[in-house]
């Protein structure tokens, strides 16, 4: 009798540990987040989850998203999605401007009214539309982000994401469902 218990009891543990490795892996993934290129929304050093069903599916991606890609071998960014493939992205007067059409980004609206001098986001004009497989990424921190505007980042395509935001919990005070 002990030794079937025991038999039970170790099969319900490796179970256990297979499907805690099946969610993490493919399903949902922790994450922290490293920088202020988010704030307000993401503060650096919150907990965030990253939901990774559908990650690599252009269709899974919406406009103002919050996703998390891998922008070197070494290093992942987390920012927001502006632009969808075969968008045209622009900002005037720190308006966001999608295919001619006026956008409003209410997540911006707390540093819009704490700037003293300028826009939050510069002035830019995409110098072509967003290539298809590919999305058109900014931070929420306009002024110290590097994302699509930069030469360096560019758009990204579809299959660098790693997931998509879902839910900060920690620090408690910051908890959140992503929208």
């Amino acid at each position: 009798m002990k030794q079937k218990e025991i038999f039970s009891w170790i099969k319900s543990i490796i179970i256990a540990c297979i499907l805690a490795f099946v969610v993490r892996e493919y399903i949902f993934t922790p994450i922290v987040v490293d920088g202020e290129s988010m704030m307000p929304t993401l503060k650096d050093s919150e907990h965030i989850i990253l939901n990774e069903v559908g990650k690599n599916n252009p269709d899974n991606i919406k406009r103002f998203d919050i996703i998390v890609f891998h922008a070197t071998k070494e290093k992942d960014y987390i920012k927001r999605v502006i632009g969808l493939p075969g968008d045209h992205i622009e900002y005037r007067n720190d308006t966001l401007y999608i295919n001619g059409k006026k956008y409003e980004e209410p997540y911006l609206d707390q540093y819009k009214k704490e700037i003293v001098t300028g826009p939050l986001t510069e002035d830019f004009t995409g110098s072509k539309t967003v290539p298809e497989g590919q999305l058109f990424v900014m931070g929420d921190n306009r002024r110290y982000s590097l994302d699509s505007r930069s030469p360096k980042v560019g758009t990204i395509s579809v299959d660098k994401i790693v997931g998509k935001a879902k839910l900060a919990y920690w620090p408690l005070k910051e908890f959140q469902w992503m929208k």
